[in-house]
């Protein structure tokens, strides 16, 4: 049965333009804490809840189901779609669930393009709060004033925001999910150039660091067919995936030469991915990942013919990140016992115990790349295979890699069982990887190398660097021995760093 805030909303589709947004008409309300004027909801009841009570339930269901990536550390900026919940609340929804709820942020900054009134700039909000059916989201009001008074490409213009729903409708995501207290600075932009968004680019481009946020506010194609909707979006956000602002620009010209049938634009907030996106051009430590895409049409409210594309993406920054694979003590406990019963199970073609993960902490449930290594007791190296790509659960990593390690390291004999109890096993947990272009980048002894190059790869963990090797040395070695490149092959590879947290049954002292 449809929920009455689903019933409101369809008869509010049915009973406005399909590229507008009608607003309710609310009294001035002053600021609790503040004289200044608080920005009242324009959309809630039509293009979500009214109702705190609903409005939390609904956003529970959508977290609840909402997809979570590997790549999700560090992240500095997040794009979401901004139509009504019952067609991109999940979404949307699903960019968020990217976030760390604990995260504290100095600023938040939710930008988008407005629908209904054009103007040269930028308009923020310095007059109050935001209201939001589940209470108000506090505006930096002095940062606010302090970037219109320093840039002339901001000003304050109350017909930009009273009515728009680009940026109201991301706020109760935020109210939800993030459990410190935050304030925003909301813009809206009133001008459609490339220009106008470098400008405004620069004027944020201070603010745009570690600590802070920046929310972009964009559906993508509106109202081409299914097929359409799915291939202009497609190429709409392999643009936005270069990390190049040309490119997006060249996209928006490319679909719009096209012609799909019914398309009247590929993202009505281009302009704000644009500004966006100049913030983030020539960064190599930031990366843009796309968490999901969906349209109206997989909705039970849309149809094929007519329909509006909706992503999710993410901007992560590679730098500061090795230690966002934090380990307990009782982790490291847990990830040696898996692996040591993993082998000894599989040796001894018993069938294999279920992990019980009722107590496992977060980091062991994680997606995240590890080696398991195994040594003999006079210390020599009896097996080591590991994992990159963080595609599974932690501990589940560690399991088959011990059992790999174990049967399937190439260069030895498989594991007999009478060996299992003398070997020593270490587990080395990895942290993303980093493309380098010096190997000035690289820091021996603390970082591992990742050479790829024309199909062959091949790596050395943190810890051969002690060796005594030099960089050269250390490079060479693994492009000839590991990777098949020869001595000097290295030099024209792609080259990656990583870290790794390091620990073993013996450094723990865990006999067996």
């Amino acid at each position: 049965m449809k929920s009455a805030f689903q019933l409101t909303f369809i008869i509010f589709l049915l009973t406005t333009s399909a590229s507008t947004c009608t607003a309710q008409n609310h009294p001035d309300m002053k600021n609790k804490n503040l004289d200044l004027v608080n920005r009242q909801t324009a959309v809630a009841g039509s293009f979500y809840p009214s109702d705190p009570a609903e409005l939390t339930s609904t956003l529970e269901d959508f977290f609840q189901k909402a997809v979570e990536i590997p790549d999700n550390k560090n992240i500095r900026a997040l794009i979401a779609p901004h139509a009504g919940y019952v067609f991109s609340g999940f979404v949307a929804a699903s960019a968020y669930r990217q976030l760390d709820r604990d995260a504290e942020y100095e600023h938040i900054f939710v930008i988008g393009s407005s629908h209904h009134t054009g103007f040269y700039g930028a308009s923020i909000y310095n007059k109050g709060n935001y209201e939001t059916p589940l209470g108000e989201v506090e505006v930096d009001v002095d940062l606010a004033s302090l970037l219109i008074k320093k840039n002339s490409c901001f000003t304050f213009k109350e017909g930009a925001h009273i009515k728009e729903h680009s940026l109201e409708v991301q706020l109760p995501f935020l109210k939800y999910w993030l459990k410190k207290p935050f304030k925003i600075v909301p813009i809206v932009l009133g001008s459609q150039s490339p220009d106008v968004s470098e400008k405004i680019t620069d004027a944020l481009k201070p603010y745009f660091k570690p600590g802070n946020l920046f929310i972009i506010s964009t559906d993508l194609s509106h109202y081409p067919t299914w097929d359409g909707a799915n291939k202009a979006d497609a190429h709409i956000i392999s643009g936005i995936l270069t990390g190049s602002p040309e490119r997006l620009l060249d996209a928006l010209d490319e679909n719009e030469k096209a012609h799909y049938p019914g398309l009247l634009t590929s993202m009505c907030g281009w302009p704000s991915v644009l500004s966006l996106m100049y913030l983030t051009a020539n960064q190599e430590n930031l990366n843009y990942h796309k968490v999901i895409y969906k349209n109206s049409g997989n909705t039970p409210y849309g149809d094929h013919d007519r329909v509006v594309g909706y992503v999710s993406l993410i901007v992560t920054d590679q730098n500061n990140t090795e230690e966002k694979a934090f380990l307990t003590e009782e982790d490291k406990t847990v990830l040696l016992g898996i692996a040591r019963k993993a082998i000894s199970e599989k040796i001894d073609n018993k069938r294999f115990s279920k992990i019980d993960t009722s107590n496992f902490s977060k980091t062991l449930l994680a997606p995240a790349g590890a080696f398991v290594t195994l040594h003999t007791a006079k210390g020599q190296l009896r097996g080591c295979i590991g994992q990159f790509q963080p595609e599974a659960p932690l501990y589940k990593v560690v399991k088959e890699m011990a059992i790999s390690a174990a049967l399937r390291d190439y260069r030895f004999s498989p594991l007999k069982s009478d060996e299992i109890p003398i070997v020593d096993i270490e587990i080395s947990v990895l942290t993303p990887l980093k493309k380098i272009h010096s190997i000035n980048e690289l820091e021996l002894g603390k970082d591992g190398i990742y050479i790829k190059k024309d199909g062959r790869s091949g790596t050395f963990l943190p810890q051969v660097a002690e060796t005594g090797w030099s960089k050269e040395e250390f490079l060479g070695h693994c492009s000839r021995d590991k990777a098949g490149l020869g001595w000097d092959g290295w030099k024209d590879a792609n080259l990656y760093t990583y870290q790794a947290i390091i620990f073993s049954e013996k450094e723990m002292g865990i006999g067996h």
